[in-house]
């Protein structure tokens, strides 16, 4: 019989909050139901397990998330109410408190939305982020699981963005003493929505939860994810090296519109420069869809061109990812080894939920692998046909330079 949990029935800051029941938990702590009396209403309470009080980098990430959440207003975002620290030295965020399901949770239960239902559930996230971009706050863990839907004002499809525990902050949401928890060739967050950037472990830009957005976009509509891969390290070499399957081949008997299909294109550029400008412009061309539009407005038209990789290009990238992962793999004492195969079973998880794999830190760890499409990309073949042009051309003007002195010297 597993111990009750001291928490539950525990009345917290002198009575101003009653803990109910227990409805999530993970390496780093758990999520209760609680009862704020004075207010009439019922909140969640994140609490960090008191036992990880004495890892600064984990107190460091659960006070960034409060701190990123607490500085944002909008209706998009779950509420931050409170945060601190507790008697016994357990840290607590209390944020609103939400009833319903995630997107993966009810895109698995209900299958694929239409285009009418997936882009409005996109477009509210794109509020969100807009806002924590101008913010200076970049995400960096954006998945399904990490927005809520709930029903809110008779809108069914109520969008809440959660989850800034990977958050990246600018320096005026930093307070003297904080760690900085990226380092240069670590990989945070959750391989198959990671943008090619991100799966480097390069600097990241708002650009970078575009690309995030795009991919749950693809996912919503399709039920799938734009590429077909085996494990976490396939995820991060096809995201730098691979144009993903386009959206109109991805599942039989779903097919979208056009501009649809250029925009979601658009936003998975490997280049971050040639996706949209902010979320807000994700936002508006997604909306061009809902009103029926073939193109885009003058303002966003300009399209990202090359969206393939070259070959020798893509094996620099792919060597990019491997390097930084063995990079930080040689830091980590114990770490697994990282080759150009299958990666090796993570071997353990690390704290959070997340799966540690040489420099890579999985946030909530990579799903199963999908069934195989069947779609194959051939290898490039463009640089061998060059060559042999090239050698050809030389080998004809060899032969009539020869016949010209055959002819000089003859008279």
């Amino acid at each position: 019989m597993r111990p009750q949990d001291p928490f539950i029935g525990r009345d917290i800051l002198n009575g101003s909050f009653q803990i109910l029941q227990k409805i999530g938990s993970g390496g780093m702590g758990a999520v209760y139901k609680a009862l704020q009396p004075e207010m009439n209403r019922m909140v969640g309470v994140k609490i960090l397990h008191p036992k990880l009080a004495n890892r600064k980098d984990l107190v460091s990430r659960f006070r960034r998330e409060a701190r990123a959440m607490s500085q944002l207003t909008h209706p998009n975002t779950v509420k931050v109410f409170l945060y601190g620290e507790l008697d016994d030295g357990s840290l607590y965020i209390i944020m609103e408190f939400l009833d319903g399901k995630n997107l993966n949770q009810t895109v698995r239960t209900e299958g694929p939305f239409p285009v009418e239902r997936a882009l409005p559930v996109l477009i509210q996230a794109c509020g969100a982020l807009d806002e924590a971009h101008k913010a200076g706050i970049i995400h960096r863990d954006l998945k399904p699981e990490n927005i809520f839907l709930v029903q809110s004002g008779g809108l069914k499809d109520h969008a809440k963005v959660l989850d800034f525990g990977l958050a990246k902050v600018g320096e005026r949401q930093m307070r003297p003493g904080s760690i900085i928890l990226t380092q240069e060739g670590m990989v945070f967050g959750t391989p198959e929505f990671m943008s090619p950037e991100q799966a480097q472990g390069k600097t990241l830009t708002p650009a970078s939860d575009i690309y995030s957005l795009a991919v749950i976009l693809y996912e919503v509509l399709t039920g799938k994810l734009p590429f077909d891969a085996k494990n976490a390290m396939d995820f991060l070499q096809l995201h730098v090296t691979t144009k993903p399957i386009p959206l109109n081949q991805r599942t039989a008997g779903l097919t979208f519109p056009p501009l649809l299909e250029a925009i979601v294109d658009r936003a998975l550029a490997k280049h971050p420069e040639e996706r949209f400008s902010s979320a807000a412009d994700f936002a508006t061309a997604m909306q061009c869809v809902l009103q029926g539009a073939t193109q885009l407005p003058a303002s966003l038209s300009a399209h990202a061109e090359a969206q393939t990789v070259p070959h020798t290009e893509g094996k620099q990238l792919r060597a990019a990812v491997d390097q930084a992962v063995q990079a930080h793999a040689a830091r980590s004492p114990g770490a697994p080894a990282v080759t150009n195969g299958p990666a090796a079973a993570p071997g353990g998880a690390a704290p959070g939920g997340s799966a540690a794999q040489g420099g890579l830190v999985v946030s909530g760890g990579a799903r199963a692998a999908e069934p195989a499409s069947g779609t194959a990309a051939a290898a490039p073949k463009a640089s061998a046909a060059l060559l042999v042009g090239v050698a050809l051309g030389f080998l004809v003007v060899g032969v009539v330079l020869a016949v010209l002195l055959m002819k000089l010297l003859a008279k």
